[in-house]
């Protein structure tokens, strides 16, 4: 395929609000289940390991338009748990078999609890982490979390998921998680080759599609955007934060590029790329996979950070690795994780004299011309700065 024809795929799977790739995965073998989870981070190698589909779950985006949903949440709360409820009661999630809330805000964990009296029929949990990061303490309560879904899937599935079974589904993320790195390294790298409004959707296919088969797609993409010459412009290169559980609509990354801007990173999807390097195949698989969310995941808003010092490390080391210039701080409206964090972020940057620019989105924001002109604006007093 094309890198044409790879973008266009990736676009359909993205566009499918009734998640039809899915229900063909499943109709290809009957007695197949999928599970959603939302945004952030669950051991999508449980779900895997029980011959399940982890399906990620981002909300409705701004193609649907939210009115049942509406009943659910005040106004003054995101819109992602008001649109995931509009996809829930309008039968487009019918194909899951259960969700997994992870733990990110109050609000998800209050569409847990709606998720159980809305749908008796499917399986659902709220999947917490640790707040403590000591391996004694943290690591216990997280193995016991993990156990516990483990013992659900397993009962789902028929069967009992082996410690044979995990590792090989960590050996598959692995793979994965190799992939969106070599991704991200090459955007980096070339991003007037690979524009952030691919690589988000490309990125977004492996919320539907098995790892295998994403890893795959991934490495297609890299190769064949990398054979065709792309006109190469002085844009800013910018670090996007803060877009890590309700996802900003593709016209929105769109517009920030048409400004000016180069993302080199971003922190979309962490459910992909939150641990930052491999989890051992050796010893007991869950006790691995704690140690990487304990010891080697990136530090977000929705993370408990039990040391102040080390408050910015990740978005600096971030903003360094990639040679980035800036910071555009995108975060979703109403996003209490993230609004209480931006400022002791950008008490970060300021120390660092490294300048940014901050707006709010929702998913279904349709007033891009304000982003883009912020957005060029930043990008051309970046230029000005570095030339003086």
């Amino acid at each position: 395929m094309t890198v044409q024809d790879i973008v266009k795929r990736c676009e359909h799977l993205f566009e499918d609000l009734d998640f039809n790739v899915v229900s063909e995965w499943k109709a290809a073998q009957p007695g197949r289940k999928a599970i959603g989870y939302m945004p952030i981070y669950v051991p999508r190698e449980i779900v895997h390991a029980a011959g399940m589909l982890p399906v990620g779950i981002f909300g409705g985006g701004d193609q649907l338009e939210v009115i049942q949903g509406d009943a659910y949440y005040q106004s003054y709360i995101c819109r992602i748990p008001r649109s995931t409820i509009e996809l829930g009661l309008t039968g487009r999630l019918d194909c899951l078999d259960g969700m997994l809330f992870p733990s990110i805000c109050d609000v998800i964990r209050n569409l847990s609890g709606m998720w159980q009296i809305l749908f008796k029929d499917k399986y659902v949990k709220y999947f917490d982490v640790p707040q403590d990061y000591a391996d004694e303490v943290g690591g216990k309560f997280y193995i016991h979390e993990m156990q516990a879904l483990r013992t659900d899937l397993g009962r789902l599935a028929g069967k009992e998921i082996s410690d044979e079974d995990l590792k090989k589904s960590i050996a598959v993320y692995n793979e994965n998680r190799k992939a969106v790195r070599e991704l991200y390294a090459y955007r980096a790298q070339k991003p007037w080759q690979a524009p952030t409004s691919e690589v988000y959707l490309v990125l977004r296919a492996g919320c539907v599609l098995p790892p295998e088969e994403h890893t795959k797609l991934i490495r297609s993409y890299i190769a064949e955007t990398n054979s065709v010459e792309r006109p190469k412009r002085d844009n800013a290169r910018v670090v996007l934060n803060g877009s890590f559980c309700e996802q900003p609509p593709l016209g929105l990354i769109k517009s920030i590029e048409m400004a000016g801007c180069y993302v080199v990173d971003d922190d979309f999807q962490l459910c992909q790329s939150w641990l930052l390097d491999d989890v051992s195949v050796e010893g007991n698989p869950l006790e691995e996979l704690s140690k990487a969310f304990l010891h080697r995941s990136a530090q977000t808003a929705s993370k408990y950070d039990d040391k102040k010092e080390d408050k910015g490390k990740h978005l600096l080391r971030q903003v360094k690795s990639r040679g980035a210039e800036g910071v555009v701080f995108a975060m979703a409206s109403f996003c209490d994780p993230a609004l209480l964090e931006r400022p002791m972020l950008q008490d970060v940057l300021n120390k660092h004299k490294i300048p940014y620019t901050a707006f709010k989105f929702a998913e279904n924001t349709g007033q891009m011309a304000p982003i883009r002109e912020q957005a060029g604006t930043f990008a051309d007093s970046i230029k000005l700065w570095s030339a003086a």
